[in-house]
């Protein structure tokens, strides 16, 4: 299991995303409204507010706190222009390779928040273009292996364009090109294939195993802290925790 599913697996566990559904409504309303600035409040021409919107679907946002997000971005209302988008790129325990997406009105205040939480999670904060080459942007749709059987999945994910569809644990991860995400998952929803997410993420293009459970929780703890940030959008690894490990981590 790849890093960004694995760590989905383990929020799922910990139970994260109750616990901080508050927070977790800020950033999303963040994300709509940069998104809605720059690209249009019209989210079939605008990739990102798509995105956007899915995640805050899938988080359960009211639809009413979105549309206004996203009128706070076109401009009607205060709110979104002052936002930027900041990368950050570091390793984490065992050499795993870690990215951080932002979106802040305060470089210097993010960045120096971003090199603390490294630092104190035995982490090391890089300099840009140290990891991002391992990563590629793809659009994720991630299925429940109950809810779907694996031909009829495969046969529908490769008509609509998909790229891969394997097994990831107690479910399927169809991967797109990040620009097809929006039909494969019309398409799969037309055949009655219901699934978890379906959101564009970073793909790690190679796998670090962490096995070592001390080194685990040390990984889990710096994902953790980084999420904590106000700031922070997306945090993004290439570990791979074994199940035996992660039910330890996680519980």
């Amino acid at each position: 299991m790849s890093g960004h599913s694995k760590w989905s697996s383990i929020k799922h566990k910990k139970g994260a995303a109750d616990a901080k559904r508050g927070q977790l409504f800020s950033k999303l309303a963040r994300a709509l409204i940069v998104a809605a600035k720059e690209g249009g409040p019209d989210p079939d021409g605008n990739l990102a507010l798509a995105n956007a919107i899915e995640k805050a679907r899938e988080a359960s946002m009211p639809k009413d706190n979105i549309e206004r997000a996203i009128a706070r971005g076109v401009g009607a209302g205060e709110g979104g222009e002052a936002y930027e988008h900041v990368t950050y790129e570091g390793y984490g325990p065992g050499g795993v390779a870690v990215l951080v997406e932002a979106l802040t009105d305060n470089r210097n205040r993010t960045a120096s928040d971003v090199r603390h939480i490294f630092a104190k999670n035995d982490g090391n904060l890089g300099t840009s273009g140290a990891v991002a080459w391992l990563f590629e942007r793809k659009g994720v749709i991630i299925v429940d292996a109950d809810s779907a059987d694996e031909d009829d999945l495969t046969l529908a994910a490769a008509d609509a364009g998909a790229e891969d569809v394997v097994p990831d644990g107690s479910a399927f991860q169809v991967t797109t090109a990040a620009e097809d995400l929006a039909a494969v998952r019309s398409v799969l929803e037309a055949a009655g294939i219901a699934f978890d997410s379906a959101t564009l993420t970073m793909v790690p293009k190679t796998i670090v195993e962490v096995a070592d459970e001390a080194a685990a929780r040390k990984l889990v703890r710096l994902m953790d802290a980084l999420e904590d940030n106000d700031d922070v959008q997306g945090v993004y690894a290439n570990f791979d925790i074994p199940e035996t490990v992660l039910e330890a981590v996680a519980g």
